[in-house]
């Protein structure tokens, strides 16, 4: 039933039926679906923002499984990228350097970037953000792991040849030198005997009588014999394989022949005057990987180490070369 309300009339002094304009009840509708509308809004706003659906609930339980874990394989990737860092600067200072070969360029082996802080990534990343980046860093690990067995291949390759690198590498004098006073021109900045201005001497100048023996310094095969007109007179070549070759010039007759299999200590061609000359010598030079190097550090083999250091003084004491 209707509740009716009444007020009092001062003026008729009695009660009237309270009559509401229509106007006042649309505004009072109004009023009470609009407070509606707000207050189901908050209470939804405040649902989602503190409480979880069960689906997100479980959404998030799994994200933290995937961040937990995404955490133990970081660290053990961590630990592996350390050992093969290990195993990398193995591989460049120890093994490639008693086989006197090139290190692996960093590039090859696909060198992490910098590193991130694990630990403000993984808070940050989506789950598929985190999967990417693991898939790079196991592929990154995984390339660096194929250069490094490659190298391994390699380093044992040198294993198996280690005889014949030993044997290519010159290590005697060009000239019996007992008394260690045949050097006449050393490596370096010198006088140049014809022209009297300082030129880079690219060798070791050995005085001795015409027509003694000249010998090779190490195995090889011989890839130039003969006469040349590059101020080396008669000279010979010898490639010893892994980078090293020498060189002899000056000779008077040549003896290898082009093509021949050399050993150290074979005789090769005999002292001369040839060429660019002022006097009986051999020239003698160690190139290494295309590279000029000083010959006395290459004596390893016929000297003492007293006889070594007599010998670099005197090289060091000769500043005039004879070619």
């Amino acid at each position: 039933m209707k509740k009716i309300k009444y007020y009092f009339n001062t003026h008729t002094l009695r009660f009237d039926k309270v009559e509401v304009p229509l106007r006042v009840r649309l505004l009072q509708l109004f009023g009470f679906i609009a407070a509606s509308i707000i207050t189901g809004v908050i209470i939804v706003v405040v649902l989602f923002q503190y409480i979880d659906s069960p689906k997100e609930k479980l959404l998030r339980q799994q994200n933290e499984i995937y961040k937990e874990n995404y955490s133990v394989l970081s660290a053990q990737l961590k630990q592996l990228e350390l050992q093969m860092s290990e195993l990398e600067n193995r591989d460049n200072e120890v093994y490639r350097s008693i086989f006197e070969s090139s290190p692996i360029p960093d590039s090859a082996r696909v060198k992490e970037m910098e590193a991130k802080k694990e630990v403000r990534l993984v808070q940050n990343l989506s789950n598929s953000e985190l999967l990417s980046n693991m898939i790079g860093q196991l592929n990154n690990l995984s390339l660096r792991m194929a250069y490094q067995t490659t190298s391994f291949v390699e380093i044992n390759s040198m294993v198996k040849n280690k005889e014949k690198l030993l044997k290519a590498i010159p290590s005697i004098q060009p000239v019996s030198n007992k008394n260690l006073n045949r050097i006449a021109g050393s490596f370096g900045y010198r006088i140049d005997p014809l022209y009297k201005d300082i030129r880079f001497h690219q060798g070791l100048d050995f005085t001795a009588p015409v027509g003694t023996p000249i010998y090779a310094t190490a195995d090889g095969v011989v890839q130039i014999a003969g006469f040349n007109t590059d101020g080396y007179g008669n000279k010979v070549v010898i490639n010893h394989g892994y980078g090293y070759q020498t060189l002899y010039g000056h000779m008077v007759r040549v003896k290898a022949k082009v093509g021949q299999a050399i050993k150290r200590g074979e005789v090769i061609g005999y002292i001369g005057n040839t060429g660019k000359s002022t006097g009986p010598h051999c020239h003698y030079e160690v190139i290494k990987r295309s590279i000029k190097v000083d010959p006395v550090y290459y004596f390893y083999n016929d000297l003492t180490p007293a006889q070594f250091d007599r010998l670099l003084k005197a090289a060091a004491a000769n500043k005039q070369s004879l070619d």
